[in-house]
């Protein structure tokens, strides 16, 4: 059986996978490109919290990593504080680094969204991150996270 409600994305990174996973882990580096505010415990079990922006408010992310593979792979649980739809840990997201064309592909999952509204939320937030991502692991500075544009 799929599941009807996941986003999938895969990006291009000119960065290696050692860097990619530095971006994806290490808080000051995550902060760079998403948020404003980041803790991680890199092993199964540990926290993952993000503060984001959304609007005129910052929203919080909190999870619990499930999979911690050093520059290969990390998969999380994932979820709003004081979200109705997507509370901490209700969803899942996966991201495998691929060595590949002198670079890294990035590919992400991200599972056990509620409904379709929350999936093409969800997409359209990791459209943007991504992309933000993708020129902060390549050494451009990104600004400011605004959070994706409405």
């Amino acid at each position: 059986m799929t599941e009807a409600f996941v986003v999938k994305r895969e990006i291009q990174i000119a960065a290696p996978p050692a860097s990619v996973f530095a971006f994806l882990t290490d808080p000051q580096k995550i902060v760079s490109w998403m948020g404003v505010e980041a803790s991680t415990e890199l092993h199964p079990g540990g926290l993952f919290y993000l503060k984001g922006v959304a609007g005129d408010h910052a929203r919080a992310a909190r999870g619990a990593f499930r999979e911690v593979v050093p520059v290969h792979r990390l998969a999380y649980s994932f979820g709003w504080e004081g979200g109705e739809e997507v509370p901490p840990g209700s969803s899942l997201i996966e991201i495998d680094l691929i060595d590949k064309d002198s670079g890294t592909l990035v590919r992400m999952t991200h599972s056990g969204l509620p409904n379709a509204a929350q999936c093409a939320s969800h997409d359209k937030g990791w459209a943007h991150y991504l992309d933000r991502l993708a020129g902060a692991a390549a050494g451009r500075d990104q600004g400011p996270d605004h959070g994706p544009a409405h």
